[in-house]
């Protein structure tokens, strides 16, 4: 399963987006899913990450409360609403799906063995 990230551009601080990351060649249905992102020079960091079900989700500190992670029902489609943008979410968002089946979100990058190649946001002030 290939998966491919779209959505990311050039936004104001305050403003919303939503990410969206496809699946193609398959689906992810009975697959925990994560959103990183990197920022210019610095490591990747956990942004997000939902269970295989849709059930329950977790998020990174600096993102609670302002980003929400969901799916599709098909298994075909992940989101990721950003609210409230602020410059220090500029980067490279990049989705994952965890290696094993039916498995919680993780925020532990070891966890996915495949990535999306990313859509980049950036956020002016």
């Amino acid at each position: 399963v290939q998966l491919v990230e779209s959505g990311g551009r050039l936004v104001q601080a305050g403003d919303s987006l939503r990410l969206s990351c496809t699946a193609s060649g398959g689906t992810f249905t009975t697959y925990a899913m994560g959103w990183f992102r990197r920022a210019s020079g610095k490591e990747r960091e956990f942004v997000a990450a939902i269970n295989w079900s849709g059930s329950k989700s977790l998020y990174g500190d600096s993102v609670k409360g302002r980003f929400t992670i969901s799916r599709d029902a098909f298994g075909n489609t992940l989101y990721l609403q950003i609210n409230s943008l602020k410059p220090e979410d500029t980067g490279d968002y990049y989705c994952a799906r965890t290696a094993a089946r039916y498995t919680s979100g993780t925020p532990y990058e070891k966890e996915y063995d495949n990535w999306g190649q990313g859509t980049q946001v950036t956020v002016s002030s």
